[in-house]
């Protein structure tokens, strides 16, 4: 590749992940579409855009860290969950086809963003929600379930754990946000890129730049969630979730 094609490549990630960390999830949307039609094939823009985007964990982890407060109890609940299944879906991904859960995954990403649209206070606030075993074993088994199709699939499921930290736990959008991107950004991401980058196939010579754009992007749209607050996250994951639901259902090139 040329200077300014890696050029291009910074100026794609840098937009796809500041979205993705202002919304809490969909750096796919853009991002993973461009690799492929830069020439990768699906496999190898997958396990690329796998690895990029724990630069997009780091970058608004970086910024949520300095302002945000994290409850351990909730950092574990999401990791122990989430973690096994993510682990699963990447060792998944390299033996079966995705195209149907791709499609199923677009429809309900879709989903997600009309649910979210429908009730214009979800979100935009704390809720108190009781301790229960059947609460924490529900939650736990939303995560273990979005975290396999995170480690499988190409965009969208860090959406869902958005919505779900929201609806399930009872968190404001911006709260939310912020442990998608820490935990689901960098570990979740990060165990599914180990995953991929060892048995799979990466374009190396072309994440220098997707990093540097991942992480730049990540630290500005956490900047932008933090500044204006729950009703412009709510907005861009209103949208976000409907246009990768739709680039989901798009056939891949």
């Amino acid at each position: 590749m040329t200077i300014f094609e890696h050029l291009g490549l910074v100026f794609i990630a840098i937009i796809a992940n500041g979205f993705s960390a202002l919304a809490g999830g969909g750096a796919g949307l853009l991002q993973l579409p461009a690799l492929i039609f830069l020439g990768l094939p699906y496999p190898v823009a997958l396990a690329t855009h796998k690895i990029a985007s724990v630069a997009l964990g780091a970058g608004a982890g970086l910024r949520h860290l300095k302002k945000s407060t994290f409850e351990p109890v909730r950092l574990g609940i999401i990791l122990l969950a989430g973690l096994p299944g993510v682990l699963i879906g990447a060792w998944l991904v390299l033996g079966i086809p995705p195209r149907a859960g791709e499609i199923a995954l677009g429809l309900l990403t879709i989903g997600l963003g009309w649910y979210s649209w429908r009730r214009p206070q979800l979100g935009q606030v704390v809720r108190e929600v009781g301790f229960s075993w059947r609460h924490a074993l529900i939650g736990a088994a939303g995560l273990f379930l979005i975290g396999v199709l995170n480690g499988s699939l190409a965009s969208g499921t860090g959406l869902m754990v958005t919505l779900w930290l929201v609806r399930w736990y009872g968190m404001s959008y911006t709260q939310a946000v912020a442990y998608t991107m820490v935990l689901v950004g960098l570990v979740w991401n990060g165990a599914g890129a180990l995953v991929l980058g060892t048995f799979g196939t990466v374009q190396w010579d072309w994440l220098p730049a997707l990093l540097v754009g991942s992480f730049v992007g990540g630290y500005l749209g956490a900047w932008a969630a933090q500044h204006y607050g729950n009703r412009l996250v709510k907005r861009a994951f209103e949208v976000v979730t409907v246009l990768t639901g739709i680039a989901l259902l798009l056939p891949v090139p």
